[in-house]
């Protein structure tokens, strides 16, 4: 009877390990060298392109059922550059990104579909200063190698957000719209 038992106890392990082990071996790593946010807004109607330097992300992608996939990114706000100093500093007060009280923005993927060969139709919630907003996007997916490839991109309004307050919600001199782009490589 403890044989038995010593057995039944084996079995259960070993499945939970045949379990676990694919389980653990989903979630990817970011490659911060090979990965970028960035964003493209137009000033009096010129595109302006920007990035974020410091990001992370946490992605449990499923080729094969990508509906139970999951995805985090946190996006340091203090990371912005705009290329200059001084226009750094100013988007960081509190009529753009309030960084002082709202240091991190945030995407928490709640639905993923496929659409298509290498191609998901995402669901999730953005919270950028405070404010949350449920939004949708596409995202093309590639193997290479061990890389997985996570192209997209998502329009926003800014002014659903609260950036740019005060005067500079003048969308004359600052349109409205901001396209967030990105490119994530994660490795297993």
């Amino acid at each position: 009877m403890k044989l038995a038992k010593l057995s039944n106890k084996l079995v259960v392990s070993a499945i939970t390990l045949a379990v676990a082990i694919p389980a653990l071996a989903a979630m990817a790593k970011l490659d911060n060298a090979k990965s970028n946010v960035a964003i493209v807004f137009k000033q009096m109607n010129v595109p302006v392109d920007a990035k974020f330097k410091k990001f992370s992300a946490n992605i449990d992608y499923n080729a094969a059922k990508p509906e139970t996939s999951k995805a985090n990114v946190e996006i340091e706000l203090a990371s912005f550059d705009l290329g200059d100093p001084e226009y750094n500093k100013e988007v960081l007060k509190k009529e753009w990104f309030n960084a002082a009280q709202f240091p991190k923005a945030s995407f928490v993927a709640t639905t993923m579909k496929a659409s298509g060969p290498g191609k998901l139709d995402v669901n999730g919630t953005l919270t950028i200063k405070g404010k949350s907003s449920n939004v949708s996007f596409p995202l093309n997916v590639k193997q290479d190698g061990k890389n997985q490839i996570f192209d997209g991109s998502l329009p926003i309004k800014r002014l659903a957000f609260n950036i740019g307050e005060g005067e500079w919600k003048d969308t004359g001199m600052i349109a409205d719209e901001v396209v967030i782009k990105f490119h994530v490589v994660t490795t297993q």
